[in-house]
């Protein structure tokens, strides 16, 4: 059975998407079938990996409300081995439009549908929003594990407790065997003093469950989400490139 991987912090702006799309694409390098999982409205992580959400007509609310089933949505995107299930603005109305159909959703929707489908997959990635709203609860419900991007900026440590306290209540309510996979240092520059302290907290605070990697500020992955692809793809040499393949191979180890 695939592991189910949720790229959880309700701070923006901390690189969650541009997380899952390049983990994504650099398992799928070390030969791992993956699919990616767009639980944001804005659709970026869709948009970042090569497949246009205002173009579409099916996305993951279609699979959450039962109209139709995975093969329909599911869409090749820039990276062989990687296949992705899209979302656009209509996932931020699917709580009201389930209501207004009667139909009964609870934590546990995306699960049920992510279930079904880890056999046939080595992981599972699910890009969750900036928030810790239904759609980011439903996505720790459905996930095994949990990945934590910490930015290395002013107040990443009060965003890892708001997560973290989120964490220990799906624990308590509707997933008792979800566990942290790590916490991802983002955005890490070694000449940057306030990018050492952060760091330096979390490894203290956290200590083994710190990942080892660091993901350096690097141009080339916003100008490669900005393109529709993963980093690996468009500069392999990249720092940020390299730094997710490390990412992947930590990932694997601990497996």
């Amino acid at each position: 059975m695939g592991k189910i991987i949720a790229v959880a912090n309700q701070k923006g702006g901390v690189g969650k998407t541009t997380t899952a799309i390049n983990l994504a694409s650099a398992l799928a390098h070390y030969q791992k079938n993956v699919l990616l999982v767009d639980m944001d409205p804005q659709g970026n992580c869709s948009r970042g990996i090569g497949v246009d959400p205002s173009l579409l007509k099916l996305t993951i609310v279609n699979l959450l409300l039962g109209e139709t089933n995975f093969d329909k949505i599911v869409r090749k995107t820039s990276a062989d081995c990687v296949v992705l299930l899209p979302a656009n603005l209509s996932l931020a109305a699917f709580e009201s439009e389930a209501a207004a159909r009667g139909i009964k959703i609870d934590l546990y929707s995306l699960k049920k549908c992510l279930d079904p489908l880890s056999a046939s997959y080595d992981y599972i990635i699910i890009d969750c929003p900036p928030s810790l709203g239904y759609l980011s609860l439903s996505s720790l419900t459905a996930a095994d594990e949990v990945l934590i991007p910490v930015q290395c900026e002013y107040f990443a440590m009060e965003a890892v407790a708001q997560i973290l306290s989120a964490i220990n209540n799906i624990r308590m309510s509707a997933n008792p065997n979800l566990s942290i996979l790590g916490f991802l240092l983002t955005m890490y520059d070694n000449r940057n003093k306030l990018s050492t302290e952060v760091s330096s907290e979390v490894i203290s605070t956290f200590k083994e469950k710190t990942f080892a990697t660091r993901i350096p500020r690097n141009i080339t992955l916003a100008e490669a989400v900005a393109l529709g692809k993963p980093a690996e793809l468009y500069k392999p040499s990249a720092a940020g490139s390299l730094a997710y393949q490390s990412l992947a191979r930590e990932i694997m180890a601990h497996e």
